[in-house]
């Protein structure tokens, strides 16, 4: 299971983002060697919506 820290981000943090950074081998284990995460990539691409938490 992913650690407290990455499931509780800042205020003002994007769940997804501190999530794939601090839980990043669980958030990707289904990824094979050199291969990007769609969701990251559609994330990067497609900015963070309403993922920011409020503060």
């Amino acid at each position: 299971m992913a650690s407290q820290k990455a499931l509780n981000p800042p205020a003002g943090e994007c769940r997804q983002c501190w999530y794939h950074a601090y839980a990043s081998r669980e958030a990707h284990k289904h990824l094979k060697p050199r291969e990007d995460c769609p969701a990251c990539v559609d994330h990067m691409v497609n900015g963070h919506g309403n993922m920011i938490v409020g503060g």
